[in-house]
Order: structure tokens, then C-alpha cells, then sequence
């Protein structure tokens, strides 16, 4: 044993060795990034070799004899000793007592104040980031080091995280903080929305929206490979609804007659024996199904699946029940009513799937034909009030309806309403390649191509997600290099591709916990056909992309044209080699998308500049262009551009929509139905829209055509309310 005096010596000569700030400093240095060799210490040290060498030499000597530093025999650099290691501790605890005179509170996310514990930071790492433990102390040892020199009244979890997470940064440790990053919004921009947002939503509306946000952070930070994150986050693609992509489908069509078999239906349900029950049922199954789809839900065949509930009932009654549905809908649920003038031969034979009613769907054509008039003559009503832009209608057009008088005429009226700017669509049936095909507002399209069964591939399914591909962002960095085009293009389909799978394994591995409604089963069979719903890849920006290759647009070129046309084709061939090699219903698509138009067009204006960047609407408000539109008011040019891009939206298996803009004219209804007939007789439109922006005023109750911002009729300027469907 050593003498007490040897001891006192030893002490001196360790107190002696970290007197001096560069001898602490080796050590701190060690601590820190572990074993170092000689020319590395010196190195960290910022010391030059011929000038410091002796001055570094003397303190690394005096370390190793009072035996702080050890040499390790195997890879002969320097290492900590553990007399080292202790005495870097208690010169942090004599550091620690200089900068805190009195103890730091915590206020904690479980809303309690705590002393600070730096072993708390230590577990963290360890159990939020798999950090390994010597190097989470070293982490949480400089966090304090800070924390304390900040010296502030109290701390909070986040500001403790956000400084760990800078250390992390600084030492490029990306990977660990990536894991530790905390989810939520900034304060300001939770004030800002509760001070000027969608107040009128409700609280449930702040308290989803809130959710969203943080359920996004969390898919972009920890399901999405970084890539793809970062694809997003830089505006080269855009997922749509990010905030549900790992919790729901965007769009659901529905099938009633699932619901209205009486030995089949769910518990919670009872098979309806009148109008009233039916429509109720049909009202609950939105409503379940509302929690566990972001976008649009889709009643198909909506007229005819209730046309034997209606059999016997006088008009005003079938009238008011369906008003009452209506209204519901519109309060409630974003939802479309696809309606059918005929009923379709496909469906005439088909057994009703009602006990209490007995026949066949072909049995109830006039039936059909009355709910499909009252329901518009509802919509027309309501619409004297207040524009009525939801549920939107879908108006099928079969070769029947044009010929049949009923149903001329219910046509007629749809038309109407169309020319008074009520959210109607028309969807073109002509052609026995179309008949089975199923619609939503958005625009997408599902045909009976993939089982080969149109029940199963059009009903109880829909989309699963939308990934926008940014394509002017495609030209602007290409730098008018066609190859190079291309390959980024390929990049960017294929990083679409990959995100829409993921969202689909989500989902099939969380559906029975997160989509009960939608994933419940009866005898075994799923309600939902997640395997059958479409993956879209959606085209943003075609037109302001071949404008900036080119220079000029697509309808005023044929260079511009046939380029647009190569990259619908490119885009088409890459889609359809996924969708065979994953064995997925992956389409490509040219849908309505505000969300994505808007923000990748600010992006690109950002990062490009006003002046490089193509895009439609103004400085303060731009877009790109999604869909294809055309104008009433310059009707024969416009159709002479539908015409040449004719070819270009036919390889759009995932659909696209088509946009007639009124403006502020009047049109009759007689007018748009022939045009309605011109453009899927002459022009194979398969899926378009009328569309007006219009001005409420709830003062004197009238709408005005035209976005205004004083009332003709009142002079009011406060009471104003302007809807526009469509920029």
C-alpha cells in the first residue's frame, strides 16, 4: 500500500496536471471522440507541428506520468485512464456548482416542474435514438455544459431537446437526430390558427388539423425513406394529404346493396324495408366511413340501388326524404352522388338486395328515373338559397340518355343547374368499353380491367393515395437537356411509385385497427378491396413544363405538343412496368390537386425565381396547371384545343378531368346540353365539369356570377361570400 504522504504527492501532481487549460483540454478531447493518435490530438488541438511540438510534447508527458492518459498497446494512441475519467467528473461538478448558484427547473411535457437531471437526457438518446450509452453521456455532458451557461430561470423539455439535437447536428450524428426530433407546430402558428383560421370548422376541425400536422411530421420523419422525404419536402413531388398517408385511402366508392342484405348486413345495421331506412342507412354508412377517408366518398349507382325502396311512394314524399338526406349530406360529408338515367343493362337483370322487396333492377327503371329528377329538382331548390357545391353529382351519360324523353329531360334539367354554377359532372359512357367504368368528382377513373369482374373492380374500392410529380421543377433543372429530362423524370415516377406502395403496406398492416368501418367483414369477405384501389401518380404542370422546354405552349406548337405527348408516354410506359412488377393498380393520372398545384408553383418561384418559372394565376397567388380547361366564351378555339390534345389525355388511364369555364355570361340549359353532346359524341371527352365562381350575399340572399366585392342588389360589402370549385 501506498504511503498517506505518496497519496498526497499523487494528488498534487493530478491537481498540478489540470491546472493548465491545454492539459484539460487533451483530456476533454478524449473524452469526447475517444482514442486519438498523436498528430490527431495536435490537429484538434489546432496546433502546428514545427512550432508546437515541444510545448505539446511537455503536456502530454506530464499527463501520462500522473496517470490521466494511457497509451493502448494495440493501436498506440491515447486513451482516458479511469483516474482520468474521474477527474474530468469532478471538474464538471466544481464547473457545474460555479454556473448553477441555485438549482434549474424543468417544466416537463407531463405539465410538472423538475429539478434538471442530465441522466435524463442520457436516457433519451439511449431509448428514443439506440444510441449506445458512452456516447449518449458524452451528448448529454455537453447539453448541460450549455444548458447551465444559459442560465435561464427555468428550462422546458423542448428547448432541452432542441439544444441536444444542435449538438447532434454540429457532430454529424443526422441519423440519431432524425429519431429525437419532436413532433408538434411552432406556438405562432398554432395562435395564428386559432386567431384567423377555419374558426367557423368548430374545435373538432382545430383539433384535426393540429393532428394533421404532427402526423405528417411523423411520416415524412420516421415512414418515408429520406429520399422520398426530402423529395417532398423540396417540392420535386408532393403526397397528398400527407397528415392521414399512413392512417387512410383518399377515396372510397361505395356499394350499397353490401349494407341492404338482410342476412349479410352488419350488426350494427338493419336491412331497410322503406325509403326512409334506406337513405338513413346510406347517411350512416358516409358517416362511419367520413372518420376513415381523407378526400371524397362516392355513392355509385346511387338512383338505382334506391329505385325499389321508392316503388308506391308519392312523389312528395320520395321528394322530402330525399331533401332531408341532402341536407344531411352537405352539412356533414364530402360526398358525390353518381346517378344514372337508365338503368344499365348490367345491371338490369341483377336480383334486388332487399328482403322485403322482390324483382330485378331492370324492374324499376321508372323508379330510376324519378329519384335522379328529384334529386336535381332538391339541388336546383337549395340552390336559390345559397350555392349548393356538396354532395356533387355525377350525371351519366349512356347512349339511353339522350334518346329516352324521362330522361332527355331530367338531363335537361342537370344542365340547369349546371349553367347556375351547382357542382354537377358528366361523365361520358358511349363506347362498350366505358359502361362499367366508375367515376369520383376528382376525376379519377376505374375501369373493369383488373380482374376482370366490374363489380369487384370498380365497387367497394377507390384510391388509395395521390403523389404529384412536379414537372415543370423537371424542365428548370434539366437545363434543356432532353436525356436529362427524362432520367430525372424517371427519378421522380419512381420515388411517386415507391411512396404510394408504402402507404399501401401501411395500411393493409394497420387497416383492422385504423379502418374498422371500411375493413370490417361479413362471411368473410372485406368490405374495402384495398388490393383493388388505385395508386395515382398524378402529372402537375404539364402545360407550364413544355412551355419552358420550348417556349411555347402545346396548342400553339407541334414541337410543344409532341414533346407533351412523349412525356405523358414516358411517364405512362414507367407506370405500367411498376404496375405489373409490384402487381398494383398504379395509374397515371391529370386530376384537380390545389394543394399540390399551389405549393410546388411557390416552391419553384422561390428557389427559381419569378422570372425562370412558368405558372398560371398571379405573382401573390400561382398555380399549376392539373387539368385541362377550356373557355364558353371562346368556344370554337377552345375545342379546336381540346381536339389536339385529344391523343395526350387518352393515356391517362387514371383519369383526367376536363374544366368548361362559364365566366360571368349567361348560358341556357339548352345551349350547354348540346354542347354537353359535342364534346363526348365529337371530342371522346370522358369526364368534365361546367364551372362559375360565384358571390353570396346573405344580406339580400342572391348569387351573383363573377367574384365582386360590393352586392349590385344591396350595396353590401361585409356580407359578401365568394366559392370558387376551381382556380
Amino acid at each position: 500500500m501506498s504511503s498517506p504522504q505518496h497519496q498526497r504527492l499523487r494528488g498534487i501532481r493530478v491537481l498540478k496536471a489540470v491546472s493548465s487549460a491545454v492539459r484539460l483540454q487533451i483530456l476533454n478531447l478524449l473524452f469526447d471522440e475517444g482514442e486519438l493518435s498523436y498528430t490527431e490530438l495536435m490537429n484538434l488541438l489546432k496546433m502546428s507541428p514545427s512550432r508546437d511540438a515541444g510545448r505539446f510534447a511537455y503536456h502530454l508527458k506530464f499527463l501520462l506520468k500522473a496517470d490521466l492518459v494511457e497509451v493502448n498497446a494495440e493501436s498506440k494512441k491515447y486513451r482516458l485512464t479511469d483516474l482520468g475519467k474521474m477527474v474530468l467528473e469532478v471538474a464538471e461538478e466544481i464547473e457545474k456548482k460555479s454556473l448553477k448558484p441555485q438549482r434549474i427547473l424543468v417544466r416537463t411535457s407531463r405539465f410538472t416542474l423538475e429539478e434538471f437531471d442530465v441522466n435524463r437526457i442520457v436516457d433519451s438518446l439511449v431509448k428514443e435514438a439506440n444510441m449506445p450509452v458512452e456516447q449518449a453521456k458524452k451528448v448529454a455532458r455537453e447539453a448541460e455544459k450549455r444548458l447551465l451557461k444559459a442560465k435561464t430561470r427555468y428550462l422546458t423539455a423542448p428547448l432541452i431537446r432542441e439544444v441536444v439535437n444542435g449538438i447532434l447536428v454540429e457532430k454529424g450524428l443526422e441519423e440519431y437526430r432524425h429519431k429525437l426530433t419532436r413532433l408538434g407546430l411552432p406556438v405562432h402558428d398554432v395562435s395564428h390558427v386559432l386567431a384567423k383560421g377555419k374558426v367557423d370548422q368548430g374545435a373538432s376541425y382545430l383539433c384535426e388539423e393540429f393532428g394533421k400536422n404532427v402526423l405528417g411530421e411523423y411520416t415524412l420523419l420516421n415512414v418515408l425513406p429520406r429520399d422520398v422525404a426530402d423529395a417532398h419536402l423540396s417540392g420535386e413531388i408532393h403526397l397528398e394529404e400527407i397528415g392521414y398517408w399512413i392512417l387512410k385511402p383518399s377515396e372510397t366508392v361505395h356499394d350499397l346493396r353490401f349494407f341492404f342484405k338482410s342476412a349479410e348486413a352488419p350488426s350494427f345495421f338493419h336491412s331497410p324495408k322503406s325509403l326512409e331506412a334506406a337513405l338513413n342507412l346510406a347517411f350512416n354508412v358516409l358517416l362511419h366511413s367520413a372518420r376513415e377517408v381523407s378526400e371524397a366518398q362516392i355513392l355509385e349507382y346511387f338512383n338505382v340501388f334506391l329505385a325499389p325502396f321508392s316503388k308506391g311512394l308519392e312523389t312528395v314524399e320520395i321528394k322530402e326524404l330525399l331533401r332531408q338526406f341532402i341536407l344531411n349530406v352537405n352539412q356533414h360529408i364530402n360526398a358525390s352522388l353518381n346517378i344514372e338515367l337508365t338503368v344499365p343493362d348490367f345491371l338490369a337483370d341483377k336480383p334486388v338486395a332487399a328482403s322485403s322487396i322482390s324483382g330485378v333492377y331492370g324492374d324499376f327503371l321508372d323508379e330510376c328515373l324519378l329519384l335522379a329528377r328529384l334529386t336535381l329538382e332538391v339541388l336546383a331548390e337549395e340552390n336559390t338559397f345559397k350555392p349548393f357545391l356538396n354532395p356533387k353529382v355525377i350525371v351519366k351519360l349512356r347512349p339511353e340518355a339522350f334518346k329516352d324523353g324521362m330522361a332527355a329531360n331530367t338531363l335537361l334539367n342537370a344542365h340547369s343547374l349546371a349553367a347556375r354554377g351547382s357542382a354537377l359532372y358528366f361523365a361520358s359512357f358511349l363506347g362498350e368499353d366505358k359502361k362499367h367504368v366508375a367515376f369520383s368528382p376528382s376525376g379519377c377513373r376505374l375501369k373493369p380491367n383488373l380482374e376482370g369482374d366490374w363489380e369487384i373492380d370498380t365497387l367497394r374500392t377507390g384510391t388509395l393515395g395521390v403523389v404529384a410529380v412536379n414537372l415543370p421543377r423537371t424542365t428548370y433543372e434539366c437545363e434543356g437537356n432532353r436525356a436529362k429530362f427524362f432520367e430525372l423524370l424517371m427519378e421522380k415516377l419512381e420515388m411517386a411509385v415507391r411512396a404510394l406502395e408504402l402507404k399501401f403496406r401501411m395500411l393493409k398492416q394497420n387497416g383492422k385497427g385504423f379502418l374498422r368501418f371500411l375493413f370490417q367483414r361479413v362471411n368473410g369477405d372485406q368490405y374495402f378491396r384495398l388490393e383493388n384501389s388505385a395508386h395515382l401518380v398524378n402529372l402537375t404542370g404539364l402545360e407550364e413544363a413544355v412551355e419552358a422546354f420550348h417556349g411555347r405552349s402545346l396548342c400553339e406548337d407541334e414541337s410543344s405538343l409532341r414533346f407533351a405527348l412523349e412525356i405523358v408516354r414516358y411517364a405512362s410506359e414507367f407506370i405500367h412496368k411498376n404496375e405489373r412488377r409490384r402487381d398494383r393498380r398504379v395509374l397515371l393520372s391529370a386530376l384537380h390537386s390545389p394543394e399540390a398545384s399551389v405549393r410546388l408553383a411557390r416552391q419553384d418561384i422561390e428557389r427559381f425565381g419569378v422570372a425562370k418559372t412558368r405558372f398560371r394565376g398571379t405573382r401573390e397567388k400561382p398555380y399549376y396547371s392539373s387539368f385541362c380547361k377550356i373557355s364558353a366564351q371562346n368556344l370554337e378555339t377552345s375545342l379546336k384545343t381540346l381536339a389536339a390534345v385529344k391523343e395526350l389525355y387518352k393515356q391517362l388511364e387514371g383519369g383526367n378531368l376536363t374544366l368548361i369555364e362559364l365566366g360571368e355570361a349567361e348560358h341556357n340549359a339548352e345551349t350547354l346540353l348540346a354542347l354537353t353532346k359535342r364534346l363526348v359524341e365529337s371530342y371522346d371527352v370522358p369526364f368534365f365539369t361546367y364551372n362559375r365562381t360565384l358571390t353570396h350575399c346573405s344580406q339580400c340572399r342572391k348569387t351573383i356570377f363573377g367574384a365582386l366585392h360590393k352586392c349590385p342588389s344591396c350595396g353590401s360589402t361585409g356580407t359578401l361570400t365568394v366559392f370558387r370549385r376551381y382556380p
